[in-house]
């Protein structure tokens, strides 16, 4: 069996080997005729899976994409074809979260604007932005989430219009799918009007596709708003985000919310499962086996005394400064934003890190918020 993988999958030699000859592929330059031989092919979200891509293969029994959204995938097509298709749907999901969470705790050190009392509204209540409340519950962090869809579908939680929540909200976190048409289209969801009635010192963070923000509108926005403050993790146009756009951007990272170690595996991992079914097959492998241990598996804490001792604690598993450093020094290289998507392989969650010897009264809170080992 000839499996087609995109190069930046990390797991797969451990997890699909044994189960045949594994050709590993640049995923964004992915060609018809790399593909026609074909059994099983694994992509992400910068390979578009359509017609042209797979008409000259005619022995196809499985794609799968290590990714949430599907927007990159002809589900038509392949179910025209009776081709068995998984994504993973929730593999990044922590990643996102302690990214965007931490990216809030960034902010408020940098701005001497504690995150602690302030309103965060979450636009889009998916399996990420799930997360991101997650990490903001566990602190104590009042939410406010806007979903039409998820409302319209019946989800018992508490949505907000989005005027209600930029009215509201001091942080504003965007956790949607990329939709182009329809009530809810979330194509340049934040345009230049939108963008205009943020309020004074409001805090602007994407970490799901570059264009729910018109970039163009971004940067005449904040020509005009520098109170305003913004974090992106994607960009419109990539790989080959608006140069000009760059400075105006408080923290800069090449789409890589929720390349966590653990997200990664996590995600290779779920395909792995999926194609064993398809197969008829055990799942021999395990996640856990893959992981590598942190670079120190514990820490002690004598007391969390404030906000500046936890963002000390989350750069110990995560320092977003690092990525933006390197971002703004590489960006402009040749491909240089997918080369370092491509090496971006130090990043771990919270619950990679054992807190040991901290009060009472963290205990609770630090364990929701992920971090594994908690004693007293």
């Amino acid at each position: 069996m000839k499996i087609i993988a995109d190069e930046n999958m990390p797991y797969v030699q451990q997890l699909f080997g044994d189960l045949g000859t594994i050709e590993t592929v640049n995923g964004r330059e992915l060609t018809a005729e790399q593909v026609s031989s074909a059994d099983v092919l694994l992509v992400r979200s910068v390979t578009q899976v359509n017609q042209s891509l797979l008409q000259g293969n005619n022995q196809l029994k499985f794609v799968g994409s290590a990714t949430i959204g599907t927007d990159h995938i002809d589900l038509d097509y392949l179910a025209s074809r009776n081709i068995p298709f998984s994504n993973a749907p929730g593999c990044n999901a922590t990643a996102v979260g302690e990214f965007a969470f931490i990216a809030m705790l960034e902010l408020a050190q940098r701005f001497k604007s504690p995150l602690k009392g302030k309103v965060v509204g979450i636009v889009g209540a998916g399996n990420t932005g799930t997360a991101v409340a997650k990490c903001l519950a566990a602190y104590g962090i009042e939410v406010l989430l806007c979903d039409p869809v998820l409302e319209a579908k019946g989800d018992p939680r508490h949505f907000v219009s989005l005027d209600t929540l930029i009215d509201k909200c001091d942080v504003i976190s965007l956790h949607v799918p990329i939709t182009k048409t329809g009530q809810h289209k979330t194509w340049y969801l934040f345009d230049e009007s939108r963008l205009n009635s943020l309020r004074e010192n409001t805090w602007l963070l994407n970490c799901c596709r570059g264009e729910v923000i018109d970039n163009r509108a971004l940067i005449k926005f904040k020509l005009q708003r520098e109170d305003v403050k913004v974090v992106l993790d994607v960009w419109e146009g990539e790989p080959n985000p608006m140069a000009e756009l760059v400075p105006f951007i408080e923290f800069c990272t090449p789409h890589i919310a929720g390349y966590s170690l653990e997200g990664k595996a996590r995600g290779t991992y779920m395909l792995y499962q999926q194609l064993a079914n398809v197969l008829n097959i055990k799942a021999e492998n395990s996640m856990e086996s893959l992981l590598p241990a942190l670079w120190s598996e514990q820490v002690s804490v004598n007391e969390m005394v404030n906000e500046r001792a936890l963002i000390q604690l989350a750069r110990f598993v995560y320092d977003l400064r690092d990525d933006d450093e390197l971002f703004r020094k590489n960006f402009l290289n040749n491909q240089g934003f997918d080369h370092m998507r491509k090496n971006h392989k130090h990043r771990r969650e919270f619950s990679a890190l054992k807190v040991g010897n901290i009060g009472q009264t963290n205990v609770n809170w630090l364990s929701k918020l992920g971090f594994s080992g908690i004693e007293l």
